[in-house]
This record gives structure tokens, C-alpha cells and sequence, in this order.
């Protein structure tokens, strides 16, 4: 009965994601950033050296995003910092939040970091994740409506340039997507950058990436759901491309489109068709992905859920099971070993704040 009343709630309007998580919520999810992005060890450095005067520490070779165990997490904290105090502008962590985005976004920092992207043998380098999310915390910072953010977002310019321009030059030589569960995957990363591009008000790249999304994947039919997830995880390559597409497609030709790329999503409101992953050791940095699988999978079904017109029947499933996914992630969300603290955060406030999904939905 309580599952049934569940799905009921579920099915009756669509889940509604608050700007920010709730002050406890929030409060730990900000404290997991703080907490990393000034550690520069243990760190995981993804550099091409060309001689001995690259050797260098992750300080002086990156250093506004230096921290959280590799570049890509740094980045993506300082999002979740500036996401959180956006929102939340009152809460007792904004003040430390401001202060160490103030430390990462200063005019040398960035210049460093635009000569490190722009060095020999780094043309491929974060490519597409990192860059993504580089261009998320840039929109985050242009939507704060603040003096300081203001200067933030014009400092940053010079390496949101670069990174567009990098994803820019990319897109129309990739002859294929990249359909795995981890990093390289296209799909998560093109969603974030068309939000970017949008948001931004960039016509010729929203238009760029719209047209090579269309071509891409607009023509795939019957994801092998049943062989996710991988053992090393953290997105989902059937339903980041699900989620991806509800974003170019109106809702009867999303709903179309999606009845032939995932033919087997039940119309009773069951959520056993997708069961949560489950981590068997949360202090190995890779079976922890698992954790961000389960978070990544519920905002891409909430995601999935927004695309699809009003009565579509499977809505009750797709919010069942984002429901179970959001509740297995969240709790896993600890910092009780930081091979998953220094990430997880950042996807707990993407999905608890309906970052990815249209206003209309969160």
C-alpha cells in the first residue's frame, strides 16, 4: 500500500526540485567542497609533460583549480560552492563559499590557467567533462545577480572562451559518439554545454550542437539498457541520451522518439525496472562511482519525465524510480571517505536543485 500511494503522489504532478536543498542539506553538501578545494593531496593529475619544467606541483600547474583530487573535481566544486551560495546567499557556509571562490578566480590564476590549456599536447585535455563543467560554473557565476559575481564572471571569461572554443572546434570532427559510463561520455557533457550555450545566449554554438546532436543520436533505437551498469559507472549511457534529447525535442516527437530508444519503459508505475546500484566498498575511488550513478541516474530520468507531454503513461515509472534512485544516492552522499567526498556533492546539489531541468519542471 505505502508503494502504491507512492506512485500515486508521484504520477499526480510532476517532482518539484527547490532552488537549494534544505539548510542541513546544504550545509553538509557545501562543507564537502570547502573541505577540498584548497587540499592539493592525494591528487590525480591528468598531464602531458614535454620537459623537466612541466614537472611541477597541481598549485603552480593549474592554480585556480587545483584541489579536490584532479581538475575536473575542482572545477565542478567551486560550481557547487557558487550554486549553493547563489541560492542560498544567507546560509551560514556563503560567506567561506564567496571567500574560496574569491581565492580560485583571480586575473593570474586564470591567465595560468589558460596557458596550461593552450600548452603543447593538451589540445584533448578534459575534454569533454571538464571543459563542460567549466562552462556550468561560468553560467552559474553570469546568473548571480552581485557586484562580486559580476567581477568573477569577467575574470573567468578568458578560460570560458577557451573552453568553448575547444568543445567548438571538436564537435565537428567527432565522427561518432562516445557512449561509456564515465568521463568521455558525450552525452551528459553535450547536455551541459547546450544549457551553457543557451543560457549564454549563444546562437552559433547552441545551433552547432543542436544540429550535431540531431546527428549523432537521433536515429538510435533500443539502448541496451539491460546491460548497465557498468562496474565502474557514474552515468548512465542509455539515459544520459535519453536526457539529452528531451532538451532538442518537443514533447510528442520526444515521446516518440524515446517509445523506440527505450521500447521497454513500463506504463504501471513500476520502479523494479531499474534497481539503484548498490557499492560494495565506498573507499575504492572507482567502485564509488557507483554512488554518482545512482544520483545521475535520477536526475536524468527526472529529466526524461519533464520532456514527455502531460498523461504520457510512462511518467509514474520514470518518477517511481527517479524517486528510489534520488533516495539510494543521497545517502551515500557522507564524506566518510573522500574518494567519493570530493565529488559527490556536486552531483547531490546538481539533482537536489534541478539544475539540468527547464524551469517549468523544478
Amino acid at each position: 500500500m505505502v508503494a502504491e500511494a507512492l506512485v500515486l503522489a508521484l504520477t499526480a504532478a510532476p517532482p518539484t526540485a527547490p532552488l537549494a536543498p534544505d539548510p542541513a542539506m546544504a550545509e553538509r553538501f557545501a562543507r564537502l567542497a570547502l573541505a577540498c578545494v584548497g587540499k592539493e593531496y592525494p591528487n590525480k593529475i591528468s598531464h602531458v609533460l614535454s620537459g623537466d619544467s612541466d614537472v611541477k606541483p597541481p598549485r603552480e600547474l593549474t592554480p585556480a583549480f587545483f584541489g579536490c583530487y584532479d581538475w575536473h573535481s575542482a572545477v565542478h566544486a567551486h560550481w557547487l560552492l557558487a550554486r549553493l551560495a547563489r541560492t542560498t546567499p544567507d546560509a551560514p557556509f556563503a560567506p567561506e563559499a564567496r571567500a574560496a571562490l574569491g581565492r580560485a578566480l583571480t586575473p593570474a590564476n586564470v591567465a595560468a590557467e589558460v596557458r596550461y590549456l593552450e600548452g603543447d599536447g593538451r589540445v584533448s585535455f578534459e575534454r569533454p567533462y571538464g571543459l563542460a563543467w567549466l562552462l556550468q560554473l561560468a553560467a552559474e557565476i553570469r546568473q548571480w545577480p552581485s557586484l562580486e559575481a559580476r567581477a568573477w564572471s569577467a575574470t573567468l571569461e578568458p578560460l570560458e572562451k577557451v573552453a568553448a572554443d575547444r568543445i567548438g572546434t571538436w564537435l565537428p570532427k567527432l565522427s561518432r559518439p562516445i557512449r561509456i559510463g564515465e568521463h568521455s561520455q558525450t552525452a551528459f557533457a553535450f547536455g551541459l554545454v547546450l544549457d551553457w550555450a543557451r543560457g549564454a545566449g549563444d546562437g552559433a554554438r547552441t545551433r552547432l550542437l543542436e544540429s550535431r546532436i540531431r546527428e549523432l543520436y537521433a536515429a538510435d533505437r533500443a539502448c541496451p539498457l539491460a546491460y548497465e551498469p557498468s562496474g565502474e559507472d557514474f552515468l548512465s549511457p542509455c539515459l544520459g541520451e535519453a536526457d539529452l534529447m528531451r532538451r532538442i525535442l518537443p514533447p510528442r516527437e520526444y515521446a516518440a522518439w524515446l517509445g523506440g530508444f527505450l521500447p521497454g519503459l513500463p506504463r504501471d508505475g513500476s520502479a523494479r525496472w531499474l534497481a539503484p546500484a548498490v557499492v560494495t566498498d565506498p573507499g575504492d575511488p572507482k567502485l564509488a562511482h557507483l554512488d554518482g550513478l545512482n544520483l545521475s541516474r535520477a536526475w536524468m530520468l527526472e529529466g526524461m519525465a519533464a520532456g514527455l507531454p502531460a498523461g504520457d503513461r510512462r511518467l509514474a515509472s520514470l518518477r517511481a524510480t527517479a524517486a528510489a534512485h534520488r533516495m539510494a544516492g543521497l545517502r551515500a552522499v557522507t564524506g566518510e571517505h573522500y574518494e567519493g567526498g570530493h565529488w559527490l556533492g556536486t552531483f547531490a546539489v546538481y539533482l537536489v536543485t534541478g539544475r539540468g531541468l527547464p524551469e517549468a519542471a523544478r
